[in-house]
């Protein structure tokens, strides 16, 4: 019987906590089983799966929070103003939280869950693009310009991969132009 007031997002939330604190190496089923005060057998019943099922829920949540705070900030902009709040937005979630953003699946997954987190993430994405007018294949290409552009400047900065004097602000508001100036001029 699952300890009462503990659930599976109770869970995710004190794994994540950890990740957040110590990083992506110190999950462990002993370490969140500590943090949630149940003994480690007892996870299993509220994570049937073990770690690889827990690994899968942060990947889900993370990928919801990305979603949500790219949605929150397209929210009411659109042409330049979105692109340039989205990408903004998408720096600021993997610059606060890079262990989460290391969380965060690149490639597509068999999983339903999963899936249908990744698809509203693209989706805030291909929201914000039709305000230039594309659509299609167009608006695929589009998209995995946005995604490569927001997701390398992401990383980098996350693992502290820009290390010269040049203000990163301004290289960002710079990328911000690049994109926009391009999407403005895409092939329809």
């Amino acid at each position: 019987m699952p300890r009462v007031g503990l659930t599976p997002e109770q869970v995710v939330d004190h794994a994540l906590a950890l990740v957040d604190e110590q990083g992506p190496e110190a999950l462990t089923l002993a370490a969140v089983a500590a943090r949630a005060k149940v003994a480690t057998p007892s996870l299993y019943k509220h994570v049937s799966g073990g770690l690889a099922e827990l690994r899968r829920l942060i990947a889900v949540r993370v990928t919801e929070e990305l979603a949500d705070r790219l949605a929150e900030a397209a929210l009411g902009r659109s042409g330049d103003e979105a692109v340039a709040a989205v990408l903004r937005a998408y720096h600021a979630y993997a610059t606060e939280r890079p262990h989460r953003y290391a969380a965060l699946p690149q490639a597509p997954q068999q999983d339903e869950d999963l899936a249908s987190a990744a698809a509203r993430l693209v989706g805030v994405i291909v929201a914000v693009l039709r305000g230039y007018g594309l659509e299609g294949s167009e608006a695929i290409h589009a998209a995995r310009t946005f995604r490569s552009l927001a997701h390398g400047f992401a990383a980098l900065s996350a693992a502290g991969g820009f290390q010269l004097a040049e203000d990163l602000g301004e290289t960002q508001e710079r990328m911000i132009t690049v994109m926009t100036a391009g999407l403005r001029d895409w092939p329809r």
